[in-house]
């Protein structure tokens, strides 16, 4: 028997290493109009199975759904308005069509020095974002975390709005209140801020940074208004913030990362599709545009530098319950079917949350009751 020569576990973990380091990075797959093509034939949702979640009268609107999946079932967050402000609600659902409210999870505050008594529009972190994936809602610091925008102004998104975060250590798929930073980690008054984003801020949607393509552990993508000469009548536009601990951000680079310089870009909403990142997002009043308010997309291969797509519209208004506004996406794919949960608003000014799909799946039921009667003016 000839002599065998045993190499040390070690050294073969050296040469393991070494290979690694000296092959050549894989290259980011390059953002072509094919590539468009192919992420909207694998997201377009041409059947609207219709409304899912409506109001039970006319004394407050549903707006803003967000969507998770744990143990077995499928959870929404979503925001009502009654007239105040903003409050977070949680739902849930065996099939993501037919929907059960549970409760509250961020109400206005009985305390009114807080930032936010008024206002607390919350939106999950830290989803798992693989298209087609587990869309389980994941932990940090053994805490499940909202971002959100709250102020301490009544009415609808009225006043300063500032962006907190807010976490809690039960399950998630109980309502109860999250507990909240105490003061806001983003707001239109802070240093560093650009002419994009010295008036007010919106919807905010924070993802983990595996990559650490920014330097960072956390992304916030978030929308403002602002303007160089006069903030209060700005656009709206979507830029980004950054943070290693979901407590202290910073806003990364001075430009917005989706601009339109007229109306509203806003609500983005993350997805990794392959080695793609997209990004779901609404606009509104853009010049040139006659639809009110419609869902689109954008795609990256480094999280920061965001190609828009040229195409159709994925959402638009086209049916009574959204014939003025069809906006503000929140997209999963399960068992092969793509659902697109939208924010649905007719002419009446009823605001509910509606589904439109990839497959046709058939027609939901629900309606908004019936619309207040107007006040004829004399």
């Amino acid at each position: 028997m000839k002599n065998i020569k045993i190499v040390p576990f070690f050294a073969i973990l050296l040469v393991a290493a070494f290979a690694v380091s000296c092959s050549p990075k894989l290259k980011k797959r390059e953002i072509t109009e094919n590539v468009m093509q192919e992420i909207y034939n694998e997201i377009k949702t041409p059947y609207k199975y219709g409304l899912v979640m409506v109001p039970t009268d006319n004394s407050y609107k549903m707006d803003c759904p967000s969507v998770f999946r744990k143990d077995g079932k499928w959870f929404m967050t979503y925001l009502i308005y009654d007239g105040r402000g903003y409050e977070t609600w949680l739902a849930e659902s065996d099939d993501l069509l037919h929907w059960k409210h549970l409760g509250k999870v961020m109400s206005f505050s009985e305390n009114e020095t807080h930032w936010d008594v008024n206002q607390k529009a919350g939106y999950i972190s830290l989803q798992d974002p693989t298209w087609g994936g587990s869309y389980k809602w994941e932990k940090y610091d053994d805490k499940y975390w909202m971002s959100y925008f709250g102020g301490n102004t009544t009415g609808y998104e009225a006043g300063v709005l500032s962006i907190g975060m807010a976490y809690t250590k039960e399950s998630p798929t109980k309502a109860h209140e999250f507990e909240r930073l105490p003061k806001p980690v983003l707001t239109p008054k802070d240093k560093d801020v650009s002419f994009w984003d010295n008036s007010t801020m919106y919807k905010n949607s924070v993802i983990e940074d595996k990559e650490r393509i920014t330097g960072s552990k956390f992304i916030m993508y978030y929308n403002a208004r602002g303007d160089s000469l006069n903030p209060a009548k700005g656009a709206e536009r979507i830029g980004m913030a950054v943070s290693n601990d979901m407590k202290t951000w910073k806003r990364y680079g001075k430009k917005a990362l989706l601009n339109h310089h007229k109306g509203i870009t806003g609500d983005a909403f993350i997805q990794r599709i392959n080695d793609t990142w997209v990004m779901f997002y609404f606009g509104a009043f853009w010049t040139g545009w006659n639809q009110g308010a419609f869902n689109r997309f954008a795609v990256s291969n480094d999280l920061v530098n965001w190609k828009e797509w040229k195409g159709a519209n994925l959402i638009e208004s086209s049916e009574q319950y959204d014939n003025m506004f069809a906006h503000k996406s929140f997209v999963v794919k399960h068992n092969g079917v793509v659902y697109h949960f939208y924010c649905a608003v007719n002419k009446a000014e009823q605001r509910g949350i509606a589904v439109a799909t990839s497959k046709d799946i058939g027609k939901s039921e629900m309606n908004f009751v019936a619309p207040p009667e107007k006040k004829e003016k004399k």
